[in-house]
């Protein structure tokens, strides 16, 4: 082995048994999802199913007319928040790095604010159900996550960092600031796009707590929590059998530790597939957003 090369073969190395432990937890939770219940509680964890079971996915995709309607519907509230978000904040961000916008201090500080104190649950509730009537539309989960002020920040402070020489020079063309923010300040931020839209469809797709204070209406369920709703079921069901009450049911015939496993799975599974897409723009836009000199 070259001597120049054994360090990087020790960094690889050191890299692969690093992702093989991170891997490590999604497995167990892989193989718990298809063992039965009473093999999961009896034997505990494996990296392969002690007893190969589908009741847990049985139970979730009891009605798949159900489920797939509440993909849908997360799929489609994901996309616009992402789309809709990422170009008001980039704006927005845009706006704050300008030098010559006059307020952009006192917005800066605005924004910032927001991070450090909010109104709380109970007036977001009235303001969304009582003064907006969003309660039940598409409106509530996509509006309130178009904007987060941490994501403002980080690209207003990348946008900061970009040559001003750039800017200059469009403008002595003739480009005007919508010019200017759509030809030359959006094709060189691509990295930290990516990065802010990925972390958006991270939390707009695991978000159960807007369908949980604002969705009754079943056909608006999003995924998440569509499946919260289903182990409460399950819950209430194992608490009812524990206190009697004249049920005969068997207990392993209900899923409960597999049953939440399965509900990881399905939830994880789409942005698992998506993830290497974000990666690969990820690194293709490091390259694209490199400014030379």
């Amino acid at each position: 082995m070259n001597i120049k090369k054994r360090p990087q073969y020790i960094i690889n190395s050191i890299s692969i048994v690093y992702s093989a432990l991170c891997l490590l937890p999604f497995l167990l939770v892989l193989s718990a999802s298809f063992t039965n219940e009473h093999a999961l509680s009896a034997n505990g964890f494996k990296l392969l199913p002690s007893e190969f079971d589908l009741t847990a996915y049985e139970y979730i995709f009891k009605s798949p007319e159900k489920i797939l309607r509440s993909y849908g519907v997360t799929i489609f509230v994901t996309a616009s928040t992402v789309v809709g978000g990422v170009l008001i904040m980039s704006m927005i961000g845009y706006t704050l790095a300008r030098s010559n916008c006059k307020f952009a201090r006192p917005l800066s500080f605005y924004v910032f604010f927001t991070l450090l104190f909010s109104g709380g649950m109970v007036p977001s509730y009235i303001l969304m159900t009582q003064v907006l009537n969003w309660k039940n539309t598409y409106a509530v989960m996509i509006v309130p996550s178009l904007v987060y002020a941490f994501h403002v920040i980080m690209i207003r402070t990348f946008f900061q960092k970009l040559p001003p020489a750039l800017f200059e020079s469009a403008k002595i063309d003739g480009a005007n600031e919508f010019v200017i923010f759509f030809r030359i300040a959006l094709p060189l931020s691509v990295p930290v796009l990516t990065t802010v839209a990925f972390f958006t469809a991270m939390s707009k797709w695991n978000d159960w707590q807007t369908g949980l204070l604002y969705i009754t209406q079943e056909n608006m369920e999003p995924l998440q929590y569509m499946l919260y709703r289903i182990e409460q079921n399950i819950q209430s069901l194992l608490t009812a059998l524990g206190q009697g009450g004249g049920i005969t049911v068997d207990v392993r015939d209900i899923p409960g530790q597999n049953l939440l496993m399965a509900m990881a799975v399905v939830a994880a599974g789409p942005m698992l597939v998506v993830f290497p897409f974000f990666q690969k723009y990820f690194i293709s836009g490091l390259t694209v957003g490199a400014v030379k000199g």
